[in-house]
């Protein structure tokens, strides 16, 4: 199957992302582009590899466990970003290099468990809840304080910022809000002590919006790979 479509518009989200580092008066070093490859097959994600790409994020992690083996030749980093269950703590701890929807004290024990029994550490992000929509995952924002505190028990856990999914609005005011909130809490944060580097937010329809607040990393599926596939049951 040809896939030269993605060397195109890896280009030309590169592109744009720049453009709006540039527009917010930020360097685009300061900002990396996460290709999202959920519901895309191995051979999809290996011809991005191709272009250079090593780190792919993905909302279930089935998804990763049947794209890893195919890929394990490929030297990729697996990323979750989707709300993850308690239950999938041992594929992760196995599987992935990072986890950006870490939202409750539950999860956090239960990846501490199983990366002891693997013996690794991986990088976490707080998924934080800055939309009203329902369906939305995140920690409340009033519960961040205490929930940073607590994972300083958990070794394996190497917390280096906070993600959030912006609501999904036409008024781009409403949009912006959410990434502000976002930094806002992170500096606060950073205030108390800890060291958060990183900020995960904006996807392909908002992107700009999210540099324009702060985004260290911003998460693109659909404007890299197309539009998706028919969802397949994992």
């Amino acid at each position: 199957m040809d896939h030269s479509h993605l060397a195109a518009n890896w280009a030309d989200v590169r592109r744009r992302v720049d453009e709006a580092c540039r527009a917010a008066g930020r360097d685009p070093a300061e900002v990396s582009i996460l290709p999202v490859s959920k519901t895309f097959d191995a051979e999809v994600v290996r011809a991005a590899v191709a272009l250079g790409l090593r780190r792919f994020g993905e909302n279930k992690v089935q998804e990763i466990r049947d794209k890893s083996g195919p890929l394990a030749d490929c030297g990729i980093a697996w990323v979750v970003i989707g709300h993850l269950q308690t239950n999938k703590a041992r594929d992760v701890a196995r599987l992935a290099s990072e986890v950006q929807s870490l939202d409750r004290p539950e999860l956090a024990e239960a990846l501490h468990h199983r990366l002891q029994i693997e013996g690794r550490t991986i990088d976490v992000l707080v998924q934080v809840k800055t939309s009203s929509e329902e369906s939305k995952y995140g920690l409340p924002p009033a519960g961040l304080p205490a929930f940073l505190d607590s994972l300083a028990r958990y070794d394996t856990l190497r917390v280096r910022g906070l993600m959030t999914l912006a609501v999904h609005a036409d008024d781009p005011g409403e949009v912006r809000a959410c990434f502000r909130q976002l930094r806002e809490l992170r500096d606060a944060a950073q205030a108390r002590g800890h060291e958060l580097p990183r900020l995960s937010m904006g996807m392909s329809g908002d992107f700009p919006l999210a540099i324009a607040e702060g985004a260290t990393e911003v998460r693109i599926g659909t404007a890299i790979f197309g539009r998706r596939p028919a969802p397949t049951s994992f």
